[in-house]
């Protein structure tokens, strides 16, 4: 464990937070993921976090249950004393959801803001949202990083010859 950091990952992606784990040059955390009977879930960091920054890698696909470990480990990492609380979210959940369009429906985005911050995170990193006006539901700083640029900095050192065409694979 670094002396300031310490980086834990829910289940949605275990795989995706070990690499982002190595390429920072430290361990994940040990924590605990569990079910009781009733289907509730437990969640327990066995790490002592006091004074020392927590990032959670969480992306929320599939929502409810991931949405659940994120809070519930957010919650601990606050509980615990943790200097600071980022959750890595590179899926986030309910982001269509952004606009009251038609009468009598949630603003899912807006409430998922509010919980996280409710749960205790102090900030938030995310990639692609659905509409980048999504930050303004926060009242904390997020960190909206774009996908594109990985995949542009790769195309142009692979160029392609001959001519490129860009497929768009939405359905009508």
């Amino acid at each position: 464990m670094s002396d300031n950091m310490v980086v834990f990952a829910g289940t949605s992606n275990p795989a995706l937070a070990a690499r982002i784990a190595e390429s920072l040059g430290v361990p994940l955390g040990d924590r605990e993921i569990s079910r009781f009977s009733d289907g509730e879930l437990f969640v327990k960091l066995n790490e002592n976090v006091r004074g020392v920054d927590v990032f959670i890698i969480q992306p929320t696909l599939p929502g409810q249950d991931s949405l659940m470990q994120l809070f519930m480990l957010m919650d601990a990492a606050t509980r615990a004393s943790a200097s600071r609380v980022t959750a890595v979210m590179p899926y986030f959940g309910y982001a269509r959801q952004d606009r009251k369009d038609q009468p009598r429906v949630s603003i899912a985005s807006r409430m998922i803001a509010k919980m996280l911050q409710d749960a205790g995170v102090d900030r938030v990193l995310t990639m692609d949202l659905h509409a980048a006006q999504i930050q303004g539901f926060f009242d904390i700083p997020v960190d909206h990083l774009y996908g594109s640029v990985v995949f542009e900095e790769w195309l142009d050192a692979h160029t392609l010859a001959g001519d490129v065409a860009t497929v768009n694979g939405q359905s009508p």
